[in-house]
């Protein structure tokens, strides 16, 4: 099949021509989708007015405001206007209507990065299962050692929060082969080291046979780079040289290169705009695909998992909306307004305490209008938007330091545990994945330590297994000690138990 896409594509590189269809399928498919994932969680501002300037970069006058959000692009025209508009409302700066009030609160932002703080908020163990204690603790502290080497808690961090936004997450190991060789055991972390790979970047071949398994990865970046670093002559392929432009005064010009890494179960290369300029094949790891796939939440017959941001997608455009309407009300209502018919002169007055008008008009008037005014219907649809976003995503507001009713006794761990049901059951089923690929990407670790010569080990020894700390939710002492004493009485070694409690002084794993 390679051989066939190489013909049809004119490449002689065939591993090459499978690599560029995968990469245009996903940069014309997978990462736009990917980027308004990442726009959404994010919220990033865009700058449309220098700080401190009456008008805008492109000098358009009464604007309000240096900055567009990413989540406005969700609002309806009659907010942001046409095209997004900067004018105010009824100009004709950027189309027939203006600009109104807008306001975004990212919803989103807060609910994934609760979940990332209950799913790593706390170091993690990774506790071998070989039998003899020597063999057990040597294979612990080397793999504590390159897990904090590529990062540690900082790293899970990361991948948990690109799982949660992406559905998926890829971890990739990377070995210095050369420099592992004839290493010692506590240097293995120089050497190997552990990169989380997110879904903008990364790019799966997966087999024809099996959904589930991956032929060829690749890791794909665009970067700019100047005019003397780019190649003497433009390559073939889809990912060639882009038009430069001239940089400030001088005659330096930038061009896109593209820079792609591609691993397969026999070796790695790397190609830039599409050309081989370095690679090398397995020595210590033949045969084996160094890449571990994460899904957040399983989604069968899929490589990509199921994320949190693409379900509250609509109900933040809602929500945003709904404000930004609130906004524009109570701007209008927040003061009051009067309306004078058949009172000459009276556009030139002003309106204040002690003034008075008079007139001959026996059909003059002056009718108040305006002023904050109540809107039930209103609130509680911003309300139950944020209901539904509670329900969809399991993260209510007394997850994130928000009470706003009573939730029975709140010194009882009981009631947190019962209003935060639905975040723990979907911490605790998500971790049975993540948990997974730890000690997939760690069994791989003692794979090439032990092809390496640096630590020899049986196969059977090499199994590890995750050791989660716990949730965070609040127990009160006497529970706690009572659920320790307990396990005292079922036989639990003493110092685990003092451990749970906090009290020993046992290696808290990977920080």
């Amino acid at each position: 099949m390679s051989d066939q896409l190489a013909a049809e594509h004119g490449n002689a590189d065939p591993l090459w021509a499978v690599m560029e269809l995968a990469i245009r399928e996903h940069i014309s498919r997978g990462l736009p989708r990917h980027e308004k994932m990442w726009a959404y969680y994010r919220n990033p501002l865009e700058l449309v007015r220098q700080s401190g300037r009456a008008g805008g970069i492109s000098g358009e006058g009464g604007t309000r405001g240096w900055y567009r959000s990413a989540q406005e692009v969700g609002l309806p025209e009659r907010i942001v206007g046409r095209n997004g508009a900067v004018g105010l409302a009824g100009s004709s700066i950027g189309g027939e209507r203006g600009r109104r009030e807008v306001v975004i609160e990212n919803d989103i932002g807060w609910r994934i990065g609760t979940m990332v703080d209950f799913m790593f908020g706390s170091p993690i163990r990774i506790e071998s299962l070989a039998d003899d204690e020597g063999v057990a603790k040597a294979i612990e502290e080397v793999l504590e050692s390159v897990w904090e080497a590529s990062g540690g808690i900082s790293l899970m961090q990361d991948m948990a929060t690109f799982g949660h936004v992406f559905g998926h997450v890829d971890l990739l190991l990377r070995v210095d082969e050369e420099g592992l060789v004839g290493s010692r055991v506590w240097d293995a972390g120089r050497w190997i080291s552990i990169e989380p790979i997110d879904a903008r970047r990364g790019v799966a071949v997966m087999s024809a046979s099996d959904y589930r398994a991956v032929d060829v990865y690749g890791v794909h970046v665009e970067r700019e780079v100047g005019e003397d670093e780019k190649p003497k002559e433009k390559p073939r392929g889809r990912f060639g040289l882009v038009g430069g432009r001239r940089g400030g005064s001088g005659e330096t010009r930038k061009t896109k290169q593209a820079v792609t890494e591609v691993f397969t179960a026999d070796g790695w290369s790397r190609y830039v705009d599409g050309e081989r300029v370095d690679g090398d094949v397995w020595r210590l790891m033949a045969g084996v695909l160094p890449v571990v796939h994460v899904q957040n939440m399983s989604q069968p017959f899929s490589y990509g998992g199921i994320g949190e941001v693409e379900s509250l997608v609509g109900l933040q455009d809602e929500l945003n909306t709904r404000l930004s309407d609130r906004a524009s009300r109570v701007t209008m209502q927040s003061f009051q307004m009067y309306l004078a018919k058949g009172i000459e002169g009276f556009g030139g007055s002003s309106v204040g305490p002690g003034m008075v008008w008079s007139t001959d008009n026996p059909e003059a008037q002056v009718q108040s209008f305006g002023g904050d005014a109540s809107s039930p219907s209103e609130e509680s649809h911003i309300g139950e938007i944020r209901e539904a976003m509670d329900k969809i995503s399991g993260v209510p507001p007394v997850a994130g330091g928000i009470v706003r009713a009573k939730l029975g006794n709140l010194s009882s761990a009981n009631a947190l545990r019962i209003t935060l049901m639905s975040l723990i059951a979907k911490t605790m089923r998500k971790r049975v994945g993540y948990g997974r690929g730890i000690e997939q990407v760690s069994s791989m670790v003692l794979d090439v330590l032990d092809a390496a010569g640096v630590l020899k080990t049986d196969v059977r020894d090499r199994g590890v297994r995750v050791v989660w700390g716990a949730l965070p939710v609040v127990d009160d002492e006497e529970t706690k000690v009572a659920a320790g004493q307990a396990k005292l009485d079922l036989g639990v070694e003493r110092e685990q138990v003092l451990d749970e409690l906090g009290f020993g002084d046992a290696d808290p794993g990977v920080v």
